[in-house]
């Protein structure tokens, strides 16, 4: 089974999307895309990540283009400007879901309260994900 995970600047939530998903069946194909890909994964939403026990500091940042023209039984996004500017996949994608998620790169604060922004945000992709696994993709598979 395919999933392409979209953020905008895919350096974050759809970086911790796919880690997870990953983690839950070696029999899907994750990958992650930014509508806006920035080239580089945000550094704290690798340390979120590797304190959960999961290593995506080997992932890549890439634009969406490089994935248009292949098939997809999920496309999800992650946040509202992907999912408002998220490319047609005319005919080629079984699923188009939008799961929303706040942006921890925009929290402020202490050092402390922005850590815990992260580790918030990257639980709940993980709940939601997980949910979404458990629900519909392990039954597909």
């Amino acid at each position: 089974m395919k999933i392409l995970i979209l953020c905008t600047g895919n350096s974050c939530r759809s970086q911790m999307g796919h880690g997870f998903l990953e983690s839950f069946d070696d029999r899907l194909t994750v990958r992650s895309a930014g509508t806006e890909a920035i080239g580089k994964l945000n550094e704290k939403a690798v340390a979120a990540m590797k304190e959960a026990g999961i290593d995506i500091g080997h992932h890549t940042s890439d634009p969406v283009d490089k994935y248009l023209g292949e098939a997809w039984d999920y496309v999800i996004t992650v946040c509202g400007g992907a999912n408002e500017n998220c490319p047609a996949f005319p005919g080629k994608v079984k699923n188009r879901l939008h799961i929303g998620f706040d942006d921890p790169t925009y929290a402020t604060g202490t050092e402390e309260e922005i850590w815990s922004e992260y580790i918030r945000v990257r639980d709940e992709i993980k709940e939601s994900f997980y949910k979404l696994y458990k629900e519909e993709i392990e039954p597909g598979l």
